[in-house]
């Protein structure tokens, strides 16, 4: 750490005074002068932004982590979930609060309101950051002070007025603080949420000055809050009790953890959304002042790049340092600033045009499309420092379990050294692949799922597994603590939240209810398909639909796996969701087109007619004649219509392939291999098998139609006709074709005809061609003998 013994000549405050110190979270400039505070006013209370359910627990704060560590904070009932983050870095002005206010002897407290409090509820984000104070609400301000100072972003504002200033000289640094925060809150109106914690901070602030007796007290919060603190300490009607700390409401689940966090997840650049970009930087100035971390950035980019490649020479380092040094010289900076290294560096290294702003002109993530220099930058601004807790830190009891789990199913150490197979039809192999899938949904790190089952129908009972990096996996369950203390009771809670998410979307409650197979979650299922039963009345489009009837029909007839075939429960989602795609496929229409999610619904819909009757309100019979009405219906889509007439074959109901031809012959040559494309999607074997009543095959009928077009027609068509063959599969495809060759009397492989040498498309394209000139030739009389 620098040293921070100069002393601050600020005069003695009255007695039993509050000294206000804004700051600006993960400033190292603000962290010297809340270090210097604390050492020239020796306080009675140093009062800190942060969350008051911790007071309790600040031995945990100051137990000997490695930085950065981050207070994770979770609330949940049954209607709102929040997560939240407060981080502190070594150079956190927060952190420098707690630790010196600690060593100095005077009693040190959070004072903002718990994470989970309705004050947050209102954070457009509910994985939100503690410390993401009002910026965008003083945009303004700050946007007229860039234009004065002629920097492009708050950040190169702050460095000038703040970071590089002389550290000899801190009472003109406070003064600029100061006067920095008044005139940016001076143009922004606190929301709701701000007020309620800036009242709840002052109360805490006039109990610490009542029983503070002699000696001052310090605040040190967000700049942001600090001139609404100072007005309402000392408002006359104010009370000046200690206040109390909320607790969640009742049935409510809240509570505070300790975490590892990273420089990575600190960056402005990767989102994070409070603070100070580039935190690898900043430590470097926290430590040795800005001239070394002007040469300390310089030096990382030149590595980083160096070790992706990227030439970048001693000349080219020369050009950066003087183009640096002339920036700084002509933006009137003292030393070199971040931006003037980074601006230098990229005056130096990169040659080609650029299609955006570079990232530091502005906030926020890198965009797509960034230069891959910029990007390795801003890599080497970040730094790679991750936070390790203390080995004495309490862990949420999810932690644990996990740990237990792992060791008792040998997934821990020793962990497999490679991909691993997991067969499902064995007891303790199925229960480590749901110890494994309940790790996936709650998205800790460690184990990728290789290949697998994919539904209910699928006949795979093994799954690969290949470990992986388990880094960021004990912060990952610390996170996941908030759902529960046991993994399956976590992995319950995260699978009916993305229910409750997923609403009438019905496509992602059919992948959903697969994963709470997958997981074992016991009564979860049960929740999740009273839901999806109650929902598919309500879904609007027949794919969706299809998604959730193929899943549940999959797994009440062939599950042999999870326990879950013949359910009930399964029985009424898919009883519910076969009538709905009758309702919906008959009062469909559109143009042309294959809607291939639609035609899996009736095909689905086709299954459960064949295989799940006593399931069905919808008789065989009932299900035909809803099929005949949208076969006639000439505004239906072509291929629906075509899928009807299948549906019919594939039932079994009796009817005359003759009405199959009429409809045929009839089709318009643009829309025939829709037609096709969902007859073969619900009837592919019946129409290799099938044959009129004349007895001609059905293949033969539809060579006959197809050879009638004309050539204009049979290009127009074939694009969609080739659409359509694609569903047989290729011995399929090749009896087809040794039919047309019987057809026509040839002799060859019928093999040979699926294999071309070309696009059938551009074959067809090509004779046409040919054949147009040949009628030209003809017509001037210069045709050859053919």
């Amino acid at each position: 750490m620098p040293d921070t013994s100069t002393a601050v000549d600020m005069p003695p405050p009255a007695a039993g005074a509050a000294v206000f110190l804004g700051v600006r979270h993960h400033s190292p400039a603000c962290a010297r002068l809340v270090g210097r505070a604390i050492e020239k006013l020796r306080p009675a209370y140093v009062l800190v932004e942060g969350p008051a359910d911790m007071n309790d627990r600040l031995g945990e704060l100051l137990l000997g982590h490695r930085l950065p560590v981050a207070v994770f904070s979770h609330y949940r009932d049954d209607t709102r979930v929040a997560t939240s983050w407060a981080p502190l870095c070594d150079y956190s002005p927060e952190w420098i609060a707690l630790r010196d206010g600690r060593a100095a002897g005077a009693e040190v407290r959070f004072i903002d309101l718990p994470s989970w409090h309705q004050a947050f509820a209102d954070r457009a984000d509910r994985r939100t950051n503690r410390y993401a104070d009002a910026e965008t609400r003083y945009a303004e301000a700050t946007r007229r002070l860039c234009a004065h100072f002629a920097v492009d972003s708050v950040d190169a504002l702050w460095d000038g007025l703040f970071e590089i200033a002389d550290p000899a000289d801190p009472d003109a640094l406070q003064a600029r603080l100061d006067a920095y925060f008044e005139l940016v809150r001076g143009d922004a109106e606190a929301d709701a949420g701000d007020r309620a914690r800036e009242e709840y901070m002052a109360s805490w602030v006039r109990a610490a000055v009542a029983h503070a007796g002699e000696r001052p007290v310090l605040v040190v919060t967000g700049g942001f809050h600090q001139p609404a603190l100072r007005a309402l300490t000392y408002r006359q009607d104010a009370g000046c009790d200690w206040p109390e700390v909320p607790e969640p409401p009742e049935g409510a689940l809240g509570g505070s953890f300790l975490v590892p966090y990273s420089f990575r997840q600190l960056d402005a650049f990767a989102g994070y959304q409070s603070g100070m970009p580039s935190p690898g930087y900043y430590q470097q100035l926290w430590e040795a002042g800005p001239q070394a971390a002007a040469r300390g950035l310089t030096r990382s980019v030149a590595e980083r790049l160096r070790g992706r490649r990227i030439a970048v020479s001693t000349a080219d380092l020369i050009a950066a340092r003087g183009l640096t040094q002339g920036l700084a010289l002509m933006r009137g900076h003292a030393y070199e600033t971040r931006v003037d290294v980074l601006d230098g560096l990229a005056g130096a290294l990169i040659s080609d045009d650029l299609d955006q702003p570079l990232p530091w002109t502005g906030r926020g993530t890198l965009g797509a499309g960034t230069h891959p220099v910029v990007v390795d930058m801003v890599a080497a601004c970040a730094g790679e420092q991750e936070g390790r807790l203390h080995p004495d830190t309490p862990l949420p009891p999810l932690v644990h379990d996990v740990a237990e789990q792992l060791a008792r199913l040998r997934l821990a150490d020793p962990a497999p050294d490679g991909p691993f197979t997991v067969d499902l039809t064995d007891a303790a192999g199925l229960t480590r692949s749901q110890v494994l899938h309940r790790l996936r949904v709650l998205g800790i790190p460690g184990f990728t799922r290789v290949s697998g089952p994919a539904d209910g129908a699928d006949p795979v009972f093994t799954e690969r597994w290949e470990p992986g990096a388990a880094g960021g996996r004990e912060a990952a369950l610390i996170e996941a603590g908030a759902y529960g203390a046991r993994l399956d009771e976590a992995a319950s809670v995260v699978l009916g939240e993305r229910a409750r998410a997923a609403g009438t979307e019905a496509g992602p409650l059919a992948g959903l209810l697969f994963d709470a197979v997958l997981c074992g979650v016991g009564p979860l299922c049960d929740e999740l398909l009273e839901a999806l039963a109650a929902q598919v009345d309500r879904v609007p489009e027949l794919g969706p639909l299809g998604e959730v009837l193929t899943a549940a029909l999959g797994l009440w007839r062939h599950d042999r796996v999870f326990g879950v075939a013949r359910g009930r429960l399964l029985g009424s989602v898919v009883a519910g969701a076969a009538d709905r795609v009758f309702w919906l496929a008959e009062g469909l229409h559109g143009g042309p087109g294959v809607d291939f999610a639609r035609l899996r619904a009736l095909a689905a819909a086709r299954d459960a007619l064949l295989h799940a009757p006593e399931l069905l309100s919808v008789t065989r019979e009932a299900a035909a004649e809803a099929a005949a009405r949208i076969g006639r219906d000439r505004r239906a889509p072509a291929d629906l219509r075509g899928a009807a007439v299948g549906l019919r074959w594939a039932l079994g109901v009796p009817d005359d392939p003759a009405t199959a031809v009429t409809a045929l012959a009839s089709t318009a040559a643009d829309t025939l291999g829709d037609w096709l494309a969902g007859l073969f999607a619900l009837a592919r074997e019946e129409v290799t098998a099938g044959a009129t009543a004349d007895g001609e095959p059905m293949i033969d009928v539809l060579d006959g139609i197809v050879a009638a077009m004309t050539e204009d027609d049979f290009l127009t068509g074939l694009p969609a006709l080739r659409q359509a063959f694609a569903f047989f599969p290729p011995r399929e495809r090749e009896r087809i074709a040794q039919r047309l060759l019987e057809r026509r009397g040839k002799q060859g492989s019928a093999r040979s005809l699926l294999r071309t040498t070309a696009d059938p498309l551009l074959l067809a394209r090509a004779r046409a061609l040919e054949e147009n000139v040949a009628r030209l030739l003809d017509r001037h009389g210069l045709g050859a003998a053919r």
